[in-house]
């Protein structure tokens, strides 16, 4: 095996290794937003639930994407993908919190 193949395989092994993570963080938000309460959400100043179920669904589905095609340049590990963690990260880290709290 060439140097070239083994970089190859090792791109492919993490490129799907940040996919899994992104979908199960993406999922563990979108899961969680689905079990709280809708008035709690704007009890905290907050958006709407339909809003955060909008917004880490769609991270959900771009995280699934990513599973499918992880070598891919448009659905890989890349922009879409750090802006669909991004979004469930911002879910879990602000608006978990003062959600559950309620």
């Amino acid at each position: 095996m060439s140097g070239r193949f083994l970089i190859a395989y090792i791109d492919i092994i993490v490129g799907y290794v940040i996919s899994f993570l992104c979908l199960a963080i993406s999922l563990w938000a979108f899961i969680d937003c689905t079990t709280r309460k809708g008035p709690a959400f704007e009890a905290g100043f907050k958006r709407t639930k339909g809003f955060w179920l909008a917004v880490t669904g769609a991270a959900a589905f771009v995280g699934l994407l990513s599973i499918i095609s992880p070598i891919s340049p448009m659905f890989g590990p890349s922009l879409f993908n750090l802006a669909a963690v991004t979004a469930a990260g911002i879910y879990l880290a602000d608006v978990r919190p003062s959600v559950s709290s309620r």
